[in-house]
């Protein structure tokens, strides 16, 4: 964990987005709630920052570079940092999606026109709320 100003562990967040103005926006909004974000377009810079970083919290858009890599993603990231809050972007939320975030440990689905802010804030009062409870969120 990287430690802030003050010496204490600082939580980071994990943004994976094929869009660099979504990237952007969501690493500007998780700095707004004091959280550090490490960024990845791509699932080869992803998997490098996974063996830099432990994450606390990741934000994954439903597809990287392929239709749905990004629910495969999801679910190494759920395997490899198993307390981690993790969140998706997704276009829409139909029995599909659902299945997908189920299986692949999911904690919370956004559609792709959630505003950033809202998308953020929401993710870090689950991720603060209860901690081990493990539910599938559309918002």
């Amino acid at each position: 964990m990287m430690a802030n100003a003050r010496g204490t562990a600082q939580r980071i967040a994990l943004v994976v987005h094929p869009d660099m103005t979504a990237i952007s926006a969501l690493q500007g909004e998780f700095l707004k709630h004091g959280i550090a974000t490490i960024v990845a377009r791509d699932l080869p810079t992803t998997l490098l920052a996974m063996t830099q970083h432990y994450f606390d919290i990741a934000v994954v858009a439903d597809t990287i570079s392929e239709t749905g890599d990004g629910w495969a993603l999801g679910g190494v990231l759920r395997m490899v940092f198993p307390k981690a809050f993790i969140a998706t972007i997704t276009p829409g939320s139909d029995v599909h999606t659902l299945k997908n975030a189920i299986n692949n440990g999911i904690d919370e689905i956004f559609e792709t026109n959630a505003a950033f802010g809202d998308v953020v804030a929401a993710t870090v009062k689950s991720y603060s709320s209860v901690p081990g409870k493990r539910t599938t969120r559309v918002q």
